[in-house]
């Protein structure tokens, strides 16, 4: 099976691919910065819920003799709104703007209340 991964480059940029999006526990430590206890428990507590089904995750056999459980893209959003950390954060930020199709919008106030000059 050809799969695809998140990345987020040294500069913050986050790199989702538009393809078969499948992750291996230890790409995820590394994407989201945690530790793999907190990552495991974080799984866990998801499945638990009920949230996400087992069937977001496979096993698949690596070349050379091992194998890793994969992780598709409903669980890797799940994981981004339940860890906080900095590459949660990123996904979040990420996934939001796809969805919503705009950035943050800034608002700025400006306040005339001691202003004595008349606006024309």
């Amino acid at each position: 099976m050809k799969r695809a991964i998140i990345t987020i480059s040294e500069s913050g940029n986050v790199n989702i691919p538009s393809g078969n999006v499948w992750m291996s526990f230890s790409e995820l430590v590394v994407l989201f910065d945690v530790a793999a206890p907190t990552l495991k428990a974080t799984i866990r507590a998801i499945h638990k819920s009920g949230v996400i089904a087992e069937h977001t995750q496979h096993c698949e056999v690596m070349p050379y003799t091992y194998w890793a459980t994969l992780y598709n893209m409903d669980m890797i959003v799940a994981l981004a709104f339940r860890i906080n950390s900095y590459g949660a954060e990123k996904i979040r930020t990420e996934v939001l703007k796809r969805i919503c199709g705009r950035e943050e919008k800034v608002c700025y106030l400006f306040s005339l209340a001691n202003c004595s000059k008349a606006i024309s």
